[in-house]
């Protein structure tokens, strides 16, 4: 059996695939939204920095407008970005009105990097040698306690954060009174990162996978590992990749734009232990490959990353 949602740790129910919308070209965001609804998606994945959410507003309010579903039906998640780590409330109103929403489900802080919210450039501000300009009188451990306030608000009914590592977890949670509700991370074959999955399940925190499929044009499709349970099952090797998340207990969010790809990430197969076997070992066999590693300058304390 294939389960369909999950249940955080606020009570809540969250779906097992949603629609990511990072990197959605501009002028497609809206349709795409519409079709994920139409086609049965009822998790939205936003962010601020993304700068697409008034695209993403649309598309809901074309949804709710035609009957296919009820804002309290659909699951939005959207984050704080990190120039706004000293502004929390800000960045969501902001979110909200592009939205064009009164509350989200999830609110997540975006990484874990408090930027200069006074810099040359509003999301990416750098200093003149080129590297990022970082708010260095600022923690993450800051950041999230000013989350915690939001809930007070009715504006987020939970809270979480992206891109941590066993490390930046372990220095957050004994600081705050609030447990993140999810986890949202790089997660796919190549970077099972299983001390972290763990880690989350001890302390009841859900991990969201995103880039769930490698990058763009990856090299995931081609594995044997991956191609052999494909066949197993006849079925593609992105639906082996989606199925993979789940089946680990992890909520996944693939992106895309196009009508037929956004229908086929819906069909979550069950993969048995064998299968779980097989595309675990592809990193025990090639090795680790993060594709998501933004130069912001921060050790972030994963594993993969530390020089050995």
């Amino acid at each position: 059996m294939v389960q369909s949602s999950f249940k955080l740790n606020t009570g809540a129910s969250i779906p097992a695939v949603g629609l990511g919308t990072w990197q959605s070209p501009p002028g497609a965001v809206t349709d795409a939204v519409y079709h994920a609804l139409k086609s049965g998606y009822r998790h939205i994945d936003c962010a601020y920095c993304y700068q697409n959410e008034d695209e993403v507003g649309k598309g809901l309010v074309r949804a709710f407008h035609e009957g296919i579903c009820k804002r309290e039906d659909v699951f939005i998640t959207t984050k704080l970005w990190c120039t706004f780590h000293r502004k929390v409330e800000n960045n969501l109103d902001l979110s909200l009105k592009s939205l064009g929403l009164d509350y989200v489900d999830l609110y997540l802080m975006h990484w874990p990097c408090p930027m200069n919210p006074n810099g040359n450039h509003p999301l990416f501000p750098k200093l003149p040698d080129g590297t990022r300009d970082l708010d260095r009188e600022w923690s993450h451990i800051r950041t999230y306690k000013s989350m915690e306030k939001l809930l007070e608000t009715g504006k987020v009914k939970a809270i979480g954060v992206c891109n941590y590592s066993v490390k930046y977890l372990e220095e957050l949670l004994p600081n705050v009174k609030i447990i993140p509700a999810v986890i949202q991370v790089e997660n796919h074959p190549y970077l099972p990162q299983e001390d972290l999955v763990e880690f989350c399940k001890s302390k009841g925190i859900l991990l969201m996978a995103y880039s769930p499929l490698g990058s763009t044009g990856s090299p995931l499709f081609e594995e044997k590992g991956v191609r052999a349970v494909a066949h197993k099952h006849n079925v593609a090797p992105g639906t082996v990749l989606l199925s993979y998340a789940v089946a680990r207990g992890n909520s996944v969010i693939p992106k895309s734009v196009t009508p037929s790809r956004i229908e086929e990430n819906l069909k979550i197969i069950s993969l048995d232990k064998s299968d779980l076997e097989a595309l675990g070992n592809i990193s025990k066999e090639k090795g680790t490959k993060r594709y998501v590693n933004p130069p912001f300058g921060v050790n972030f304390g994963f594993p993969d990353q530390q020089e050995k």
